[in-house]
This record gives C-alpha cells, sequence and structure tokens, in this order.
C-alpha cells in the first residue's frame, strides 16, 4: 500500500520561496504518477503540478506557471514542489497525491489520483 507524506510546509513572506518534499513508502514510486494539489480556507481542492512516472512530463495550473517547478528522484521514491515567488493565494495546505500509471493528465482533476498524503500547511503572509 503506497503512503505519501508531505514535509516542509511554513511561514514564508510573499516573494519567497519553499520547497515541499513528498516521500513515499509502501512501495516503489517508479510506476505512479504524481501531483500536487492545494486548498485553501473556504475554497475547492485546486490541482497545482503533476509529473508523470519517468518525470518526462510536466503540468501545471495557469496560476503558478513559470513560479513553481515539479521534480521527482525516483531512486529516493521522492517528489518534490520548488514554489518561487510566492503569493499570499498560495496560503493552503498542499497535498501529495499519487496514481499507479497515472502519468501527468492535462487537467490535474481530483478524481484521477487515488493516493492522498496528509497535508502540509503552506502561509504567505508579511
Amino acid at each position: 500500500q503506497l503512503q505519501l507524506v508531505e514535509s516542509g510546509g511554513g511561514l514564508v513572506q510573499p516573494g519567497g520561496s519553499l520547497r515541499l518534499s513528498c516521500v513515499a513508502s509502501g512501495v516503489t514510486l517508479n510506476y505512479y504518477g504524481v501531483g500536487w494539489f492545494r486548498q485553501a480556507p473556504g475554497k475547492e481542492r485546486e490541482g497545482v503540478a503533476c509529473i508523470s512516472s519517468s518525470g518526462g512530463s510536466t503540468n501545471y495550473a495557469d496560476s503558478v506557471k513559470g513560479r513553481f517547478t515539479i521534480s521527482r528522484d525516483n531512486a529516493k521514491s521522492t517528489v518534490h514542489l520548488q514554489m518561487n515567488s510566492l503569493l499570499l493565494e498560495a496560503t493552503a495546505v498542499y497535498y501529495c497525491v499519487a496514481e499507479y500509471l497515472g502519468g501527468c493528465p492535462r487537467s490535474i482533476a481530483i478524481q484521477h489520483y487515488h493516493y492522498w498524503g496528509q497535508g502540509t500547511q503552506v502561509t504567505v503572509s508579511s
């Protein structure tokens, strides 16, 4: 059974950077498409980024393109989300998600992913 654990969240000022990590355990992450979602208070969960099992395909929400970068290290069963130039509206709980042979769909939708981590809080505030 795949388990996902996120880390790296915290408090950062607007314009700052954070690097989130997602470590998988239970099974190898090699065959899983992985993504990141976020949920701000009072809002629906939003797909932020995804990466295919090989790392050859990535996709981003329009709101984060050019500022966020998703990457993976299959040898370490780890996926990272580098977040730069953070805006106030990035404040949310960020979730790592995965789906067996899931690829990286053009539309980063909740129903595409079966496995979810517990989330890590990111707060952008001055």
